[in-house]
């Protein structure tokens, strides 16, 4: 078979731009590793860790705010195998929809490891030991990430685990030791917390959540504190762990130098992911590796073999679904030779803790180390009637706005809904909307989304209403 364009990986910056490449009339093949379509995000992330993270936000508030709702409940408790089971049916519903998607747009489905026999041959090896070869004009390589593990700390998947072990436990941690303050540690901490387990954070850094405006982290470490009895312990240079059968020993280096011990029954790993290239055959397509196993790309993310392009974990950039996803598109109308643009800038990013974090554009950090006038109108959730009547009072919604032109110039948010509520900071700031722009706009009351307009108008002349 020979193809237009083939895709190397079904996660949702592949299947993306395999949809995409197709209704521009493409002739299109997708190959994926494993027997199932959907990649990291839709099997082993963002989907079944939403589906945990829903199912225990649920037990939370059954058993610690609807008695003040007026809701009475007796002998509730945990199944966490039917929790687990509805993910899986989560999962597979997921799935089947890419599946159909694929089908949809008559794009061929192989699945097995692809890797490059030469610039435009691509081998595919199936599980069964069988291989076959097509022929390609172009390439897209989605292949994604995977969980880094840490050479001194070996995981064995029963008592050290990554995040893909934490979505499957068959019970609920009593001691939950999480080696690193980042989303994915933080989300799946979250999980295991509500259904009782004590959390422990272990950070090499200083603060949560470190590449986010400052003040989110601040505001999320104190929350988890307050509502779940996070503990947190920075600047801790973790050097060892050892499952003892039953329980996992840790040891880190506190700010001080001295060893210090932490004692689980389970300990996660999660310091972040680094790209999956293994077995991908590069070398024999010419294609240039870049830092920090990242694969090399142009502007247009093409690398120095024309014709191939990579996307999404592969290379530079935020690890993030809808960043793999935009760049699947973008890709893709350039092949046919339009000219798509991405600005990276606003392309946000969430924490689907609870309450939610959520931020785009310039953080205040960022803002102050290069020097850039600007000024802050914040709103705080406890001010908002809707948030009184959810009962979700934590956090704020914080602008950033340029001090002579009043244009956006970032939006940082903790609260009910941040992740859905960001998309508004995304389109005023895509149109270069100013502060008092997004001030004098209706807002439907009472909704959550008032604290964005409180917050503009606390940026504009400190005129916020209800503060």
């Amino acid at each position: 078979m020979k193809y237009d364009v083939t895709v190397i990986g079904s996660g949702p910056g592949g299947y993306v731009a395999a949809v995409r490449c197709a209704q521009l009339g493409l002739k299109t093949a997708i190959i994926e590793k494993y027997n199932v379509l959907g990649g990291t995000c839709l099997n082993v992330g963002c989907i079944p860790s939403k589906a945990l993270l829903d199912s225990s936000e649920h037990y939370h508030n059954a058993a610690h705010t609807f008695k003040t709702h007026g809701i009475d409940l007796e002998n509730l408790q945990v199944n966490i195998g039917q929790m687990i089971k509805r993910k899986g049916e989560v999962i597979k519903s997921n799935n089947d929809g890419i599946a159909y998607l694929m089908k949809k747009n008559k794009i061929d489905t192989y699945f097995g490891l692809g890797s490059f026999v030469s610039r435009n041959v691509i081998r595919i090896a199936g599980e069964d030991g069988n291989a076959q070869e097509i022929e390609t004009d172009k390439v897209i390589i989605a292949t994604g990430s995977k969980p880094i593990n840490l050479p001194f700390l070996a995981v064995d998947k029963q008592r050290i685990i990554t995040s893909t072990e934490a979505l499957t436990l068959t019970e609920v941690p009593k001691n939950l030791i999480v080696i690193g303050g980042g989303v994915i540690g933080l989300e799946l901490g979250s999980v295991y917390a509500r259904l009782g387990a004590k959390v422990s954070v272990v950070e090499y850094a200083d603060a949560i959540i470190p590449t986010m405006d400052r003040s989110l982290g601040k505001e999320l470490q104190r929350v988890l504190k307050k509502t779940l009895g996070f503990e947190f312990f920075f600047n801790h240079k973790v050097t060892g762990a050892v499952n003892e059968g039953e329980t996992v020993k840790v040891t880190a280096e506190n700010p001080k130098g001295e060893t210090v011990t932490f004692e689980g029954d389970y300990v996660l790993v999660s310091v972040g992911r680094k790209p999956y290239t293994d077995g991908l055959g590069l070398e024999n397509a010419g294609v240039q590796m870049g830092e920090r196993g990242m694969i090399a790309v142009n502007d247009h993310l093409e690398t120095n073999v024309p014709g191939i392009y990579a996307i999404g974990d592969v290379v530079r950039g935020a690890m993030l679904a809808h960043k793999a996803e935009e760049e699947g598109v973008l890709v893709a109308e350039q092949i046919v030779g339009q000219k798509p643009h991405i600005n990276y800038n606003l392309i946000p990013g969430v924490v689907y803790t609870w309450p939610e974090v959520a931020g785009v554009g310039f953080t205040e950090e960022q803002l102050k180390a290069d020097g850039r006038a600007y000024k802050t109108g914040s709103f705080p959730f406890k001010a908002s009637g809707r948030a009184k009547a959810s009962m979700d009072t934590d956090g704020f919604v914080k602008v950033l706005a340029d001090t002579n032109t009043d244009e956006i110039l970032g939006v940082h948010m903790i609260g009910p809904r941040a992740a859905d509520m960001i998309a508004e900071a995304v389109v005023a700031m895509e149109f270069r909307a100013s502060a008092e722009d997004i001030a004098r706009m209706s807002h439907a009351h009472p909704t959550y989304t008032e604290a964005m307009k409180e917050a503009c108008l606390a940026a504009t002349e400190n005129r916020a209403i209800h503060i």
